[in-house]
């Protein structure tokens, strides 16, 4: 195989699911140190208005970020299965497809969210003295948003060809930028949410044109340049069923949690708000590792199932279930034993930790159930059935996340403690869906690559 290429398709699944994933979990924990440091730096220079103007609006992007996320990860996916069949004139008509149909999306997105800002502030019930700071968070990150869209393409595109290497080395880069212009924009300037979503976005364009830069210096199976990107139908045909479930399910998600957002301000105010939006950074630090595995599940279970090795396939799911499930039990102590401490390291004032360590009292079950959905949604998505994942995501978060909230937070008067419940009652009901699914065998019937994989 070329440079930037792997073969995943042979050797211990052990051993290679932990060489794909450690470099990706450290890419993704220096990632959510955009996050993190946004949350730090504001807190600690901007106050709780600003910290509630980044949590507001961040809740927003995240949807963004994940919709991007999750068509590229269909990417990955067709990269993978095509590179396991050996069909790499299809690999770069997957590339290229992928690219383009980010891009559009990443333009559509920018201009409607854009022309629709203060209606949709005003629906989360954004706190009024927070409404400023998460205008202007909102506004920088939508105007930079083809950079967190081309960064998510470049990677996936990487990740599919059995390289998790590669873009570490450029969020490394990317994250150093970040801090630096955090602190000079915030810190010195005084900018507030703005100054944070500003050091986000040239951060992440730093990212994605210092990596395509070398991908190109390294003859990269896909050549960047303009006449190579050509926009084909059946590729598209085939991103649309394997990715856009995927990325609409993400985007999902985190609409149910932005409702719960709105819950919260109506509920909490400002206080509330601020908890609720370091328990959800500390969320993502503590999944980081286990999202780490089902990526690499994923990117090695496409491979495979192109190959047609089935059994083989299913035995980098059940090694992915193994390691998610060892970090549930560590992240679950952390939250029982320590929540205030997590708290206070984000620089939450007293008011804040009083709600925070309320809402972490419910919120940690959650962590009894991920496990479970990861490591089954690792294999539905690396066969292409993303519609799975849709369904099962729909079914958690909106039959049941969103209601439960209604009805423990407000109907119950539980207050922040019910509203966190919310979350684990969610992720029973999914955890159950995809076990369902697995034992139905419906995920079986590949959508990308026609293979005689064993059953």
């Amino acid at each position: 195989m070329a440079k930037l290429e792997s073969d995943l398709t042979k050797g211990s699944v052990w051993k290679q699911m932990l060489l794909f994933a450690i470099p990706f979990f450290i890419s993704n924990l220096i990632q959510s140190l955009y996050g993190i440091a946004d949350m730090m730096i504001v807190s600690y220079f901007g106050g709780t208005e600003s910290v509630a103007g980044v949590n507001t609006s961040s809740s927003i992007m995240i949807i963004v970020t994940n919709l991007a996320t999750g068509i590229a990860a269909g990417g990955t996916v067709m990269v993978g299965q095509f590179l396991g069949a050996g069909q790499r004139e299809n690999i770069k008509k997957s590339i290229s497809t992928l690219f383009l149909t980010l891009f559009g999306l990443a333009m559509a997105i920018a201009i409607g969210l854009l022309l629709f800002a203060h209606p949709l502030l005003r629906v989360l019930n954004t706190p009024a003295e927070a409404y400023g700071e998460s205008y202007g968070y909102l506004v920088v990150s939508l105007v930079g948003v083809v950079f967190i869209f081309g960064y998510n393409a470049v990677s996936a595109v990487i990740r599919g060809m059995g390289d998790g290497k590669t873009p570490l080395y450029f969020v490394i880069v990317a994250c150093f930028v970040n801090i630096g212009l955090d602190l000079l924009f915030v810190a010195v300037f005084h900018w507030g949410a703005t100054g944070a979503a500003a050091a986000t976005v040239i951060a992440q364009a730093v990212s994605m044109i210092s990596c395509v830069v070398y991908l190109v210096r390294n003859d990269f199976v896909f050549d960047f340049k303009w006449s190579s990107y050509r926009f084909d139908r059946e590729m598209f045909g085939t991103l649309m069923k394997v990715g856009l479930p995927n990325g609409v399910q993400h985007a999902a998600t985190n609409l149910s949690f932005l409702f719960m957002t709105a819950l919260i301000n109506d509920i909490g105010g400002v206080a509330a708000n601020a908890a609720v939006g370091i328990v959800g950074k500390f969320n993502t630090f503590a999944l980081m590792l286990q999202v780490a595995f089902n990526t690499s599940a994923s990117a090695m279970i496409s491979q495979n199932i192109g190959a047609g090795q089935m059994n083989r396939s299913k035995k980098i799911m059940q090694c992915c279930l193994v390691l998610c499930s060892i970090m549930s039990v560590l992240v679950y102590s952390i939250a029982y034993f320590f929540p205030e401490e997590i708290l206070l390291l984000f620089g939450a004032k007293p008011d804040v930790v009083e709600q925070g360590v309320i809402y972490m009292s419910a919120f940690r079950y959650e962590y009894v159930f991920v496990p479970v959905i990861i490591a089954l949604n690792s294999m539905f998505l690396g066969n292409g059935n993303g519609w799975i994942l849709l369904v099962t995501n729909l079914i958690s978060s909106f039959i049941v996340r969103i209601p439960a909230a209604l009805y423990l937070g407000i109907t119950r008067d539980m207050g922040v403690y019910g509203i966190g419940l919310a979350v684990p009652v969610a992720s029973f009901v999914g955890a159950v869906a995809v076990v369902l699914f697995y034992y139905s065998g419906w995920w079986k019937k590949n959508v990308v690559v026609k293979t005689s994989a064993e059953v």
